[in-house]
This record gives C-alpha cells, sequence and structure tokens, in this order.
C-alpha cells in the first residue's frame, strides 16, 4: 500500500512537470515550438522549478485529510515563485520568441488552474468511491479522553474521507457501553490484537494522554505483533502545543513548541522582501503628501515634525518607532493611551490619527528593518510590562518583527486595551496571525487596512 501511494505521488510530480508544456503546445502550436527548440529547454526549466518549489513547500504531502483550498494556496504559491526563475532563464538563454499578450497571460494563469483542477478531479472520483464504502479504511480510536474524542470528531466530519469509524477502546471501566461523540466505547485495551482483528479493523490510533508513557509501550509492543497500522495521536490538549511542529535533528524527533512559519530563512527572505517592495512604494507614492503633513505640523504647532516612541521590537529589543506628532505632549514612555477628544490631541492631529496618516512614517521603520508591513502592532514599553505579567505567552508576539497594520487591527480590535479583555483578544489575534503566517494572509491584510482606513471608529 505504501508504494502505490508513492507511485501516486510521483505520478502528479510527472504530472506537473509536463502541464507547462501542454499548455504552449495549446497556446502556441506545434510549429512555433518546433521553430524555436529552446523553448523545449524553457518549458523543461518551468516545470522543474514549480515542482521543486512545491516540494519545499508542501503540496505533495498525503492528500488524505488535506482541504482543497490549502491544496489551492500551495499550488498558487510554489507556480508564482518559479516565475522569477522562468524570467531569469529566459534572459539567459537570450530566448525571446514572439507571441501576443493573450499568450504571455495565459501561459502565467493556466497552469495553476490545472494544476488545481486535476487535482480536483482525482479527490472528487476517491471521494466517489469512499461513499460507496470502496477504499474504506476501518479505524479504531484507543483512548476515549479529550485526544481520543477531538479525533473522533474529525473524522466524522469528512465521511469522504473513507474513514470508518468502528469505536473506543479504554481501560477506565466507567465508561465502556458509553456513547462518546456518538462512537460507542467497547471495551479495554487488552488482548488487542484479537479485538481489532474480529472487528476488521485497519487503522489503530493511539489517543492515550502522555502521561501513561508505560500503558503506551505496553500497546505498542502487543500491536507489533500484528498486521494493523498504527498511528499515536499525542495529547497536545494538556501542554496547549496546538501549533507545534515536528522537525529532526540528525534522527531525533524534536516537537517545536512555540513555532511560527517566519522562523525558516526562505520565509523571511520573502518577508523582507515583501517588506521592502511594499514600504518603497508606499513612500514614493505619499511623498508629496509627507512633505505636506510635515510642512503643516510645523506651521499649525510647536514641536518637531516626528515623534519617536520606544517600543519593544524583534525579540523584545528596544526599537524606536516613527509617527508624525499628532499630541502637544511627547512623553515618549507613557502609559495613557489616546482616548476620545483626548485634550493632548492637536486640531489637525485629531485628523492625522482618524486617517491614520500619524502612522505613515513608519515605512520609514520598515525599509530600517526594525518593522514589518504586516506584525503584531507595537505597544509602549510600559503596557508590555504591565501586561506580559497578566497576559499568558503576551511576549510571543515579538517573536517576530511588530507590523505598521495586523490582524487585530483589521478584526476591529484597533484603539484603546483600557480593560484586560480586549487585550487578551488582541494578544490572541496576534497569536494567530503568527503561528500561521504566510505571504497571502500578508496581502489580505494589507489590502483590507486600505478598504478599512478611513472608517475606523476605533482611530482618535
Amino acid at each position: 500500500m505504501q508504494q502505490d501511494l508513492h507511485l501516486f505521488y510521483w505520478f502528479h510530480r510527472l504530472l506537473d512537470l509536463l502541464v507547462p508544456t501542454l499548455v504552449a503546445f495549446a497556446l502556441l502550436g506545434q510549429n512555433t515550438l518546433l521553430q524555436h527548440p529552446d523553448y523545449w529547454l524553457f518549458l523543461a526549466l518551468a516545470g522543474t522549478s514549480f515542482v521543486v518549489i512545491a516540494q519545499f513547500s508542501g503540496l505533495y504531502r498525503q492528500w488524505r485529510g488535506q482541504q482543497l483550498n490549502n491544496t489551492g494556496k500551495l499550488i498558487m504559491k510554489s507556480w508564482f515563485l518559479s516565475l522569477p526563475f522562468l524570467v531569469a532563464s529566459g534572459t539567459l538563454f537570450s530566448f525571446v520568441p514572439e507571441h501576443s499578450v493573450a499568450q504571455l497571460i495565459g501561459f502565467v494563469l493556466l497552469p495553476p488552474f490545472i494544476f488545481y483542477a486535476y487535482r480536483f478531479l482525482v479527490q472528487q472520483l476517491l471521494f466517489w468511491l469512499r461513499s460507496r464504502e470502496r477504499l474504506q479504511t476501518n479505524v479504531m480510536i484507543l483512548g476515549a479522553g479529550q485526544t481520543g474524542q477531538e479525533l473522533a470528531r474529525k473524522l466524522q466530519a469528512s465521511p469522504l474521507l473513507g474513514y470508518r469509524l468502528l469505536g473506543f477502546l479504554d481501560d477506565n471501566a466507567a465508561l465502556h457501553g458509553q456513547m462518546l461523540e456518538g462512537v460507542a466505547v467497547l471495551g479495554d485495551l487488552e488482548n488487542l490484537p484479537e479485538k481489532l482483528q474480529q472487528r476488521h479493523c485497519h487503522q489503530a490510533y493511539i489517543c492515550l494522554p502522555l502521561s501513561a508513557q508505560s500503558r503506551i509501550q505496553t500497546v505498542l509492543e502487543t500491536l507489533a505483533d500484528s498486521t494493523i497500522s498504527v498511528k499515536f495521536v499525542p495529547s497536545l490538549f494538556s501542554f496547549d502545543l496546538l501549533h507545534t511542529q515536528w522537525q529532526e535533528l540528525q534522527g531525533m524527533p524534536i516537537l517545536s513548541v512555540y513555532h511560527t512559519p517566519m522562523h525558516s530563512l526562505s520565509n523571511r527572505m520573502l518577508k523582507r522582501l515583501e517588506d521592502l517592495l511594499i514600504a518603497s512604494i508606499v513612500l514614493i507614492l505619499t511623498s508629496p503628501l509627507l512633505l505636506l503633513i510635515g510642512l503643516t505640523i510645523r506651521l499649525t504647532s510647536n514641536g518637531p515634525v516626528l515623534f519617536k516612541q520606544t517600543r519593544y521590537g524583534l525579540n523584545g529589543k528596544a526599537i524606536e518607532v516613527y509617527k508624525f506628532r499628532s499630541m502637544t505632549t511627547l512623553e515618549n514612555q507613557q502609559v495613557m493611551q489616546a482616548t476620545r477628544h483626548d485634550p493632548r490631541v492637536t486640531q489637525f492631529g485629531r485628523w492625522l490619527r482618524k486617517s491614520s496618516l500619524d502612522e505613515l512614517p513608519q515605512f520609514l521603520n520598515v525599509l530600517l528593518g526594525n518593522m514589518s508591513v504586516v506584525g503584531p502592532r507595537p505597544h509602549a514599553v510600559a503596557h508590555n510590562e504591565q501586561y506580559r505579567k497578566l497576559v499568558p505567552k503576551y511576549m510571543q508576539r515579538h517573536s517576530v518583527k511588530p507590523g505598521i497594520t495586523g490582524l487585530a487591527q483589521i478584526n476591529g480590535l484597533r484603539g484603546p486595551t483600557d480593560t484586560l479583555e480586549k487585550m487578551q483578544k488582541r494578544v490572541a489575534m496576534d497569536l494567530h496571525y503568527i503561528n500561521t503566517w504566510s505571504l497571502w494572509l500578508d496581502i489580505k491584510i494589507f489590502l483590507l487596512t486600505l478598504i478599512r482606513i478611513f472608517n475606523d471608529e476605533n482611530a482618535f
């Protein structure tokens, strides 16, 4: 079975390798391809670059249990990351054959659509077969605790994946005969091979708590004398390890507890490129406005144009964050946040804050490298010291660079955090962003910020 799966995945790699050539053949025709022999090398590079990038992005991991929208995101990411390699190879080989704009657009847009389309068709075929009780896998869950019940919910929520849940087995006699998540607890963990074989079980999921190490070892040794596929589901609920990642060091498995996709070198480089590109474009386009705002501040109130405040940046290191001055006071470590109708805010500053234009100088922080366009908003040092003692995992916000905008801000959590509950919600949203970061999430947040920037009731 495992060998068949490997062949299945290599078959998809081969199809992905051929798709750019098939698209070019459809768009240009056989004659054009034969007139330009360099096309074949170019198209081979197109397919190869996509397959290599897709391999590292995780596109060829097991499909079963994966959502198609996640597959679509990985396809788009891998294809558009491979396009710069195509441009570079075309330049290197001085390969510039004539083709129309429509053909160029078609070559850029059609391959990812085809990558997704045939995966969708294959998955629908598998779903159809499994819905008729073909290719179904009989599953037994060993352990009826929180982890086992969560697994049962997920298996039953996706019936077309082809898993048929037979029941639970658990040593707790008080649970025997009960229905948990609509599934019966059938007995204890004694004589496991016989019980599983009698029920024609194909896979057994061990969902025992980590504290039951000796019992887990006994179950594993017992099932070693059988042909049943055994999977271990660690009880992550006890330690709040829901956003962990398995790693390996010289063959030793390691569980990365507080992990973010931005810890990888390639993702850090990608995010830095994103920051430099967006910040440069914004500063160039708004340069006349920046000069006008600076001049107005000088003419309408006493004091400097820019206000610098010390905040915590990456890894909790102190940084100076720039803003257009909107108040008459210049306290750097102030704990008191701005409130509606705050008397410290100047008349022009009130408009700046309402329109969020006072934040524009922070794009200079982005170019300097101590901030990002998207990320957790930096709080004043005094606020950090106050809330790190009150909100669990508060300082995990500083495992990435702070941002000009963030997931919390586009979800209505901008403005003063005058209650502990507001700060808890903001931190929860920041941690969700850190744990699930992607380039597409950054783009979504940035675009939603532009849409909502002038219609935010919490901006004052």
